[in-house]
C-alpha cells in the first residue's frame, strides 16, 4: 500500500482516481448517443430509437442494490475490488457481445444487451463511487473529485465523438469491439489497484434501511439531505434549456453551438473542475460550496445579459465558458460534500442515495422551464434561475459550522461513528 503516500494529493492516488472516472465514463455513451448513431444508421424509425431512452434507467435506480455490493464480497478480493472486476468483466463481455449484434436483425435481443451494458456501468458507478470515498482522505476530495471528472470526460469523449469518427471509418461493430479491448486495460489497473484500508462491515444482517437510519440519526441531516438537492438546482434550471435557448432565443446556428458547446464548454468544465479541486486544498468546504455557488449564480446570470442583448457571438462564447467552469468548479465541491457524508460501512448504498437526490433537479426541471421561458420569456427565465441559487446559499450559511467541522478527518470519523 505504501505507493499510494500518505501525503495529501499524491501523484499516485489521483492517478488512480483519474483512471476510475475514465472506467465509470466510457460505456455511458455506448448506451447514448453512440448507439442512438447505430441505431438511426441502420434505417431504425424513430420511435424505436426514441424507446431505447429507457435503457438509461439503471442510473436512475443503482441504489436498489447497492446495499448488496456493501453487505457480500469475497473476502479475499476486497470488498471494493470483488464488485469492481464483477462489473468491469460483465461490461468487457456485454459490449463485446454487443460488437457482434445488428439492430436490423435482432432488435429484441440487441436492446437486452445494451440494457445490460448499461445495468453493469451504473452497477460500477456505485463501486466506483464508493471506492473514491474511501480511499480519498478530506484533503483530498477537492481535487479527487477534478481527477475524476477529468477522467469520466475524456472517456465520454472517447466512446461518444471518438467512438462516431471511428464507426464512419470502420462501422459500429468494430467501434464497439475497440471499446471492449479498453475495457480489458481498465480492468488490468483494477487488478493492480489496492483495497481501500476501511472498516469491515459490523452488521451481519444490515439491510437496504441501516444506512438511511445510520444518516438520518446524525444532527442537520435533514438539512444535509436538502442541500445535496438543491445546490445545482440554479445550475440545472438553466442548463436544462441553454441549447433550446442558444438556438431559438437568441439564433445561433447548430454548427455554432455545438462547436461552442462541445469545445468551449468541455474545455471549461474541465478548467473549472481543476481550479475548484486546486482551491479545496486550501479553503474548507464551507468556503468551497458558498464561493463556487455564488459563482455559478453569477454565470446563469451572464445568459440574462446575453438574451437581453440579443444575437452576439462574443457574449455566448463567454456565457458558455462560464456557466461550464463554473459547474466544473460547483460539481467538485458537492462531489467532495458526498464523499465527506458516507459512512465508510456504507459508502456504496448512500452515496448511490445522495447521488440519486442531486439528479432529481436535472431530471424533474425541463417541463418546469419550458413553462416558465413561455410565461415570462428567457430574460426573466435566467433571472429567476438565478435567485433559485439563494436557498442552497442560505442553507450552507446556516449550518457552516458543520461545513467547516465536516472539513477534517477526523471530525467525520467522529460524526460517523457517534451513529453506529
Amino acid at each position: 500500500m505504501s505507493w499510494l503516500g500518505t501525503k495529501p494529493l499524491s501523484l499516485q492516488r489521483q492517478l488512480l482516481i483519474l483512471s476510475m472516472g475514465f472506467a465509470s465514463g466510457l460505456p455511458l455513451a455506448l448506451t447514448g448517443t453512440t448507439l442512438q448513431a447505430w441505431l438511426v444508421s441502420s434505417g431504425i424509425n424513430i420511435k424505436t430509437v426514441g424507446l431505447f431512452a429507457a435503457i438509461g434507467i439503471p442510473y436512475t435506480w443503482k441504489f436498489l442494490w447497492s446495499p448488496f455490493m456493501d453487505k457480500y464480497y469475497i473476502p479475499k478480493i476486497g470488498r471494493r475490488k470483488t464488485w469492481l472486476l464483477l462489473t468491469q468483466v460483465s461490461l468487457l463481455f456485454s459490449i463485446n457481445w454487443l460488437s457482434t449484434l445488428s439492430p436490423t436483425t435482432d432488435i429484441s435481443q440487441f436492446s437486452m444487451v445494451a440494457l445490460c451494458i448499461a445495468f453493469f456501468s451504473a452497477s460500477q458507478d456505485i463501486v466506483i463511487d464508493a471506492y473514491r470515498t474511501d480511499i480519498l482522505t478530506a484533503p483530498e476530495r477537492g481535487m479527487g473529485s477534478a481527477m475524476a471528472v477529468l477522467g469520466y470526460r475524456l472517456a465520454m469523449l472517447l466512446s461518444g465523438a471518438g467512438g462516431l469518427m471511428l464507426a464512419s471509418l470502420y462501422g459500429f461493430h468494430t467501434t464497439y469491439q475497440v471499446m471492449s479491448i479498453i475495457m480489458v486495460l481498465i480492468i488490468c489497473i483494477s487488478l493492480l489497484s489496492p483495497e481501500p484500508i476501511t472498516s469491515q462491515p459490523k452488521q451481519n444482517n444490515y439491510s437496504f434501511i441501516t444506512p438511511i437510519t445510520e444518516f438520518i440519526k446524525r444532527p442537520y441531516a435533514s438539512y444535509f439531505l436538502l442541500l445535496v438537492v438543491i445546490y445545482k438546482l440554479s445550475d440545472a434550471l438553466a442548463g436544462s434549456l441553454t441549447t433550446a435557448f442558444l438556438i431559438q432565443g437568441v439564433h445561433f446556428s447548430l454548427i455554432e453551438v455545438g462547436a461552442v458547446n462541445k469545445g468551449v464548454g468541455l474545455a471549461a468544465t474541465l478548467l473549472g473542475a481543476f481550479i475548484g479541486g486546486a482551491l479545496m486544498t486550501r479553503i474548507n468546504l464551507y468556503r468551497s460550496l458558498f464561493y463556487f455557488g455564488v459563482l455559478q449564480a453569477l454565470a446563469t446570470l451572464s445568459f440574462a445579459l446575453l438574451a437581453h442583448q440579443g444575437h452576439h457571438a462574443g457574449l455566448m462564447i463567454v456565457s458558455v465558458f462560464l456557466e461550464n467552469f463554473t459547474s466544473g468548479m460547483g460539481t467538485a465541491a458537492l462531489s467532495a460534500l458526498l464523499m465527506s457524508l458516507c459512512h465508510h460501512e456504507f459508502s456504496a448504498t448512500q452515496f448511490a442515495l445522495l447521488s440519486a437526490l442531486t439528479a432529481i433537479g436535472r431530471v424533474y426541471l425541463a417541463p418546469v422551464a419550458g413553462i416558465i421561458v413561455a410565461n415570462t420569456g428567457w430574460v426573466n427565465f435566467f433571472l429567476i434561475s438565478t435567485i433559485a441559487a439563494l436557498p442552497g446559499l442560505m442553507i450552507i450559511w446556516f449550518i457552516r459550522q458543520q461545513l467547516i467541522r465536516l472539513s477534517s478527518s477526523s471530525f467525520s470519523d467522529s460524526i460517523h461513528s457517534k451513529t453506529t
